[in-house]
């Protein structure tokens, strides 16, 4: 679904507002760990890499999806930032990128692509293998534990104009029988007054709740960990935060 969705992503995302809402969150993080070096894990096209890199931090950016990863080194040239970006999944970034990191972020509901006990301590164990002693992990999450309570089903839709172009694109997920989650993309285009093209994309989710964190972000070797509401920094809600985020240092 990622790799289709790479020529429409930056059209998805408001990245102005997001970056405004959730940098100054993630940077008091950083500065409280004093990191100067970050790994972006799932990065997507690179846009919080290349903000942090714009800032001064030494970053590298991940993600599973090539096709992803060559809009981020294309909107790294044309930003002239600094940011090393590499191709690779869940539990492959040490091997690739090194370790040693101040910070590893993963942002963006991109934790929840591990489908498996399995997955998610492979890549768990890869962060911190990732990490100095004492580094951080922040993860982002959506809030799961709502999710799952009130079966909610649909997510507000999003629009884009770029001149005689209008995109639309709408979320909503199929409840599994296994208890995972199925993430469909409806992506609508239509040129002026031209009939409505349309795709689909689908990917499959395990629903990560506050409770199926903690074992393994402790067996990961980690400590110290918060979780959050939001990146206003509310603490952590079940039944109405929007988000779950996790801060956690490295033993």
């Amino acid at each position: 679904m990622y790799d289709e969705l790479s020529a429409d992503y930056d059209r998805f995302v408001d990245w102005p507002s997001r970056l405004d809402a959730e940098l100054p969150f993630i940077e008091r993080q950083l500065q409280a760990v004093a990191a100067r070096t970050v790994l972006d894990a799932a990065c997507g096209t690179g846009m919080h890499t290349l903000a942090l890199a714009e800032k001064g931090y030494e970053v590298a950016g991940t993600d599973i999806s090539a096709p992803m990863i060559e809009v981020a080194r294309t909107q790294a040239a044309a930003s002239r930032a600094t940011a090393r970006f590499e191709v690779a999944g869940f539990g492959e970034a040490s091997s690739l990128v090194g370790t040693g990191f101040d910070a590893v972020l993963c942002l963006g509901n991109s934790l929840p692509h591990a489908l498996s006990a399995e997955d998610l301590n492979a890549a768990l164990l890869d962060f911190s293998r990732c990490l100095r002693p004492g580094g951080l992990l922040l993860v982002q999450n959506r809030n799961f534990d709502a999710v799952l309570a009130r079966r909610a089903r649909w997510m507000d839709p999003q629009g884009h104009d770029e001149g005689r172009v209008e995109h639309i694109f709408v979320r909503f997920y199929d409840f599994e029988p296994d208890g995972t989650l199925t993430f469909n993309m409806v992506t609508l285009h239509r040129k002026d007054t031209s009939r409505w093209q349309q795709r689909i994309g689908s990917t499959r989710l395990q629903p990560l709740r506050r409770q199926d964190l903690e074992e393994p972000l402790e067996l990961a070797g980690f400590g110290d960990i918060c979780y959050w509401g939001d990146m206003k920094g509310a603490l952590f809600d079940p039944g109405h935060s929007p988000n779950l985020i996790v801060t956690a240092r490295k033993t």
